[in-house]
């Protein structure tokens, strides 16, 4: 299994007695396929802009300053060259394994589907889709990357991605079916995800006696929760689980 990780072995035991396991994972996950973290050491929210990224990535903002959102977006948000990472197919194996019923992701990029996961609720929406805010026409993520300035559907409406802005809810019906998953869990594995964003982070107060497993690099405010808590890459630790004889 490679370079011995501590807890890597309890890790492999609780995945092998699992089998309604659920995965809940921030932009952690996606670090490694060369996707910034918000809010890492080098992350989105520490380089310098001529707004703050919070309030560029605002509905508010959106709304009264569309060209320079756009400016932003196309430039520190699409990352259409990434690639899935070790963490991702090792999740979408662990899906085919049968033991696998649901990734639930903060992110955005699309990765969990792209290396084959089917079962993905993402509770902030996606870049690939994006549509017509006047007549609902969808576009593709080629779309917004073709286009310049602010993208206009065929019937001149603004063109936006289906994403949650600052100041916008979350889907209603998707943070339910997350909750749902992680309650009915018997092990819920968490990474690479500092637990600061709400509501995604309220999620793992629905557990009913599932286990939890902490993966991050860094502390977070559940660590004392957690029946297993390792400190290092996702991709590395999910990399070296053996997931082959799960059948």
């Amino acid at each position: 299994m490679g370079e011995k990780i501590p807890g890597l072995e309890q890790l492999q035991a609780l995945v092998d007695q699992g089998e309604n396991i659920v995965f809940f994972g921030g932009a952690g996950v996606s670090t490694e396929s060369g996707i910034p973290d918000f809010r890492g050491q080098d992350g989105l929210y520490r380089q310098q802009w001529a707004y703050p990224p919070e309030e560029i990535i605002s509905h508010s903002f959106f709304m009264a300053r569309p060209e320079e959102f756009y400016r932003f977006y196309r430039q520190k948000m699409l990352w259409p060259q990434a690639k899935p990472n070790a963490a991702h197919l090792a999740l979408a194996r662990l899906e085919e394994a049968g033991k696998l019923r649901w990734v639930i992701t903060q992110n955005i990029d699309g990765l969990h589907q792209a290396a084959g996961s089917r079962r993905v609720l993402e509770l902030h929406g996606s870049v690939l889709r994006n549509y017509c805010m006047d007549c609902g026409r969808q576009y593709p993520l080629e779309f917004i990357l073709e286009s310049q300035g602010v993208p206009r559907c065929s019937c001149g409406g603004l063109v936006r991605p289906d994403v949650v802005l600052y100041e916008e809810p979350l889907d209603q019906g998707i943070l339910r079916q997350a909750a749902e998953a992680v309650a009915e869990a018997d092990l819920v594995m968490v990474g690479g995800t500092s637990l600061g964003v709400w509501p995604a982070a309220g999620l793992l107060d629905c557990r009913r006696g599932g286990r939890l497993v902490l993966i991050n690099k860094s502390p977070t405010p559940r660590d004392a929760q957690a029946d297993l808590l390792i400190q290092a890459p996702i991709g590395q630790v999910l990399g070296s689980l053996r997931l082959g004889k799960m059948d």
